[in-house]
């Protein structure tokens, strides 16, 4: 029988590059993992940075939406529009002069159905339905999902997963749609807001009244404005 003897350095040697091969293996993984989009929805930013970003849900408010881009370009903020594709497809110049405008464009669904409701093909067409519209009329729409009523059920984001779109919710909701006050969306949202925080609205006047106290408000306590892709 033959016996081999190795030098304590050689052994040393031989563990440090079995330890960088699997370090080597590990971080790759976490990589691979952090660079594909999740499951899980998200709820909020990166909370290093004070910064929030403002979000619009759009399937209709085609009235208001002229100007609340005027405001946002007055104040020189980008936002995210998460816009339906049967909006888009009714409205296709209204939503190029958002995109042109510099703000970022996000999936919500074509028909603002209860996706909760619609099982896993029907999720998957709903986001790919819309995706057809914006190559139609020439908008890059960033893989980002914000499912119609915040229902994110399983297949829902698994409808998200497999097209390689993150899910995105809310941290803070104005809950504009039920008309309130300009006076109570800002109270709704300036005591709780926070780094990271994602802010919901929609195209309502209550929200275009309240909007420019709002962004000064925030502006004021030193929060800056970011986009979702930027701020997640």
């Amino acid at each position: 029988m033959q016996i081999f003897y190795f030098s304590k350095k050689k052994i040393l040697l031989y563990l440090s590059a079995i330890l960088l091969i699997l370090v080597g293996i590990v971080c790759g993984r976490c990589f691979l993992h952090s660079a594909q989009p999740t499951l899980n929805p998200i709820y909020i930013g990166d909370t290093k940075e004070k910064a929030v970003a403002l979000m619009f849900n759009v399937d209709w408010g085609e009235e208001v939406i002229p100007e609340i881009l005027t405001v946002l370009e007055e104040k020189e903020v980008k936002a995210t529009f998460f816009i339906t594709g049967r909006f888009a497809k009714k409205f296709p110049e209204l939503v190029k002069t958002i995109a042109h405008a510099g703000h970022e464009i996000g999936n919500h669904g074509y028909s603002h159905p209860y996706p909760n409701k619609l099982n896993l093909e029907q999720n998957i067409q709903e986001i790919k339905r819309t995706e057809e519209v914006f190559n139609e009329i020439g908008i890059e729409i960033t893989p980002l999902f914000a499912p119609p009523y915040g229902e994110h059920g399983p297949v829902v984001l698994q409808a998200a997963h497999q097209l390689a779109y993150k899910t995105i919710m809310w941290t803070l909701d104005t809950i504009d749609w039920q008309d309130p006050e300009p006076e109570v969306i800002l109270e709704r949202i300036l005591p709780k807001a926070d780094h990271g925080s994602l802010i919901l609205m929609h195209p309502k006047e209550c929200t275009l009244r309240a909007l420019p106290k709002l962004i000064d408000s925030l502006r004021k306590d030193d929060y800056s404005f970011k986009t979702v892709s930027a701020i997640i």
